[in-house]
């Protein structure tokens, strides 16, 4: 039989070795290695209570400044995989990497994630990591509104004003949803929403500026600008400073969120669907020439079609004329003439503004001005 001294010196060795152990530590703190954690044959053991095995891997993912990397070692960021002790090891010792991002959905998909985590399982970890992704955002913004694609780190294009794929958009309207506090975001710092609220202010106000005007003539929006001297800038070699037919539709969208919109708002948005108006090119469409099995696109070719209006990925500056732009940055007319692996890797032309043309324009108008103009 066991007496009393026995197990309180049992009980003490228990202690001990769940101490001596950095995972059990770190699981009964409440850390990484608690939710999802996988053992070094890479297979996950079960949830824990009040955890979420994503969460947990976004946590881990998460950099010291409080922003997400897209990808690491050219590697994309996939929270479904499961990962090895190794693995965990290895991206925690990346925590001071300078590749933290807005691009490609990083960091905003994370923060709202995070955030809903937090509300499902009251865990102040994912709080925590939310609220970090937030202040990360509000730090990277430039103080004339804009927002880089990546911060800190300011190599090639990456501090240029970024609204290619709606990076910068993206930002806003989450930012937004902490001012406003919308469901999918309450329960955080509440000091976070003036901050936000002043940072939509200031995106907003560098949306207006940044609005390309051609002889006195508001247009639509490019995909980067410089952060000095809000002027159309080049990123990378097959995208020229131009007017974009894709990153236009939802900084208008964005501009369609303001409950009250200025008059000026107002003035930026109707000068942009004119624009789109403008430029649209009828009686064509985008084909894609895909593999047998439908799934690797091999080359997009524009075709005759008198059904179809589509619209041009950039658009010359000054002429308004489409332009496609291959690897050797050369401007061409014609998307033929371009090499077959940008052809088949790259949008040069869709139907981004016809949903907007068609219906989000007319349902705006209606609200702010009390009927759709025809």
């Amino acid at each position: 039989m066991i007496n009393l001294q026995q197990l309180l010196l049992l009980a003490g060795l228990s202690q001990a070795c769940i101490s001596a152990d950095p995972a059990r530590q770190s699981a009964a703190a409440g850390g990484p290695a608690a939710m999802g954690s996988t053992p070094a044959s890479g297979i996950a053991s079960a949830p824990v209570a009040g955890q979420d095995s994503i969460a947990e891997k976004m946590l881990i993912y998460q950099r010291a400044v409080g922003g997400w990397p897209k990808a690491v070692d050219n590697v994309k960021v996939d929270y479904k995989h499961p990962m090895t002790a190794a693995e965990r090891a290895r991206t925690l010792d990346d925590k001071s990497r300078k590749d933290a991002t807005i691009d490609n959905n990083a960091t905003t998909r994370e923060i709202f994630y995070l955030a809903g985590a937090y509300q499902k399982t009251n865990n102040p970890a994912y709080r925590q990591g939310a609220e970090n992704g937030i202040r990360f955002l509000l730090k990277m913004q430039y103080a004339n509104g804009g927002f880089p694609q990546f911060y800190p780190d300011f190599s090639g294009y990456r501090h240029q004003i970024t609204y290619n794929d709606n990076a910068m958009v993206r930002v806003l309207e989450l930012l937004r949803n902490v001012a406003t506090g919308t469901k999918q975001l309450t329960g955080l710092d509440p000091t976070l929403v003036p901050q936000a609220q002043a940072a939509v202010e200031r995106g907003i106000d560098c949306i207006l500026k940044t609005q390309y005007v051609r002889n006195g003539q508001l247009t639509a929006w490019c995909a980067q600008y410089d952060e000095k001297t809000l002027k159309p800038a080049k990123a990378r070699a097959f995208e020229l400073a131009s007017l974009s037919g894709d990153e236009s539709v939802e900084i208008v969208r964005f501009l369609m969120g303001i409950e009250k919109p200025s008059e000026e708002v107002k003035k930026a948005i109707a000068s942009a669907m004119a624009w789109f108006e403008k430029v649209k090119m009828k009686g064509f469409a985008m084909k894609e020439i895909t593999a047998p099995d439908g799934k690797k696109v091999l080359d997009r070719v524009i075709v005759p079609d008198a059904n179809s209006t589509i619209w041009a990925r950039f658009y010359d500056l000054e002429t308004d004329r489409p332009i496609y732009v291959g690897r050797d940055s050369q401007v061409h007319y014609q998307l033929a003439e371009i090499e077959v692996e940008r052809r088949a890797g790259y949008l040069y032309a869709g139907t981004w503004p016809a949903k907007l043309l068609e219906k989000d324009y007319p349902a705006w108008q209606k609200r702010v001005d009390g009927v759709a103009k025809k």
